[in-house]
């Protein structure tokens, strides 16, 4: 087995701390040359995913969502591969996630809202799906009384991760 293969599968994540511990177990084996996607809805942990990722592969951080630079490149601390963190979500197509130039041989790179989008530019990557698990924790109203209150809430709630290999078509 290689890469993630270990942890592919289903599981729960209790809290915020449980996502970042995996992503530091990811990180930790991943390599240079790894992609992987992520795929959840807003506040699902994608960032806080990788935020994990990051410190198990030593790179300089601090790691925030890259929505309005669309992509960061974290340089490693310990003589590794650097982590290129991507937001897809404002580009129109895989050509445009193609033109950002990325050296994907040398970088692991983490795409949130890639699925779709990164067919072409690898034979296999990783996808990491995260979904809300609500146990009857939080709202799920859009016209909740309190929108502040149900974020809050919703924050803590576990969250379901699905890791799989994926390989173009």
């Amino acid at each position: 087995m290689t890469g993630l293969d270990v942890l592919a599968g289903r599981r729960e994540i209790a809290s915020p701390d449980d996502m970042e511990a995996l992503g530091e177990e990811m990180g930790r084996m991943l390599r240079p040359g790894d992609l992987v996607v992520l795929t959840g809805p807003l506040g699902a942990g994608k960032t806080t995913l990788t935020r994990g990722i990051a410190a198990g592969l030593g790179v300089r951080g601090p790691v925030q969502s890259p929505t309005f630079v669309i992509a960061r490149t974290h340089p490693s601390l310990v003589g590794g591969a650097p982590l290129v963190h991507v937001d897809a979500y404002r580009l129109g197509s895989a050509v445009e996630l193609d033109d950002l130039d990325i050296d994907l041989d040398a970088s692991v790179t983490i795409v949130e809202w890639g699925r779709g989008m990164v067919d072409a530019l690898r034979d296999t990557w990783w996808e990491v799906e995260l979904d809300r698990e609500w146990h009857g924790r939080g709202m799920d109203d859009a016209c909740a009384a309190n929108p502040q209150a149900t974020a809050e809430l919703d924050a803590d709630a576990p969250r379901i991760v699905t890791i799989t290999r994926r390989a173009r078509d």
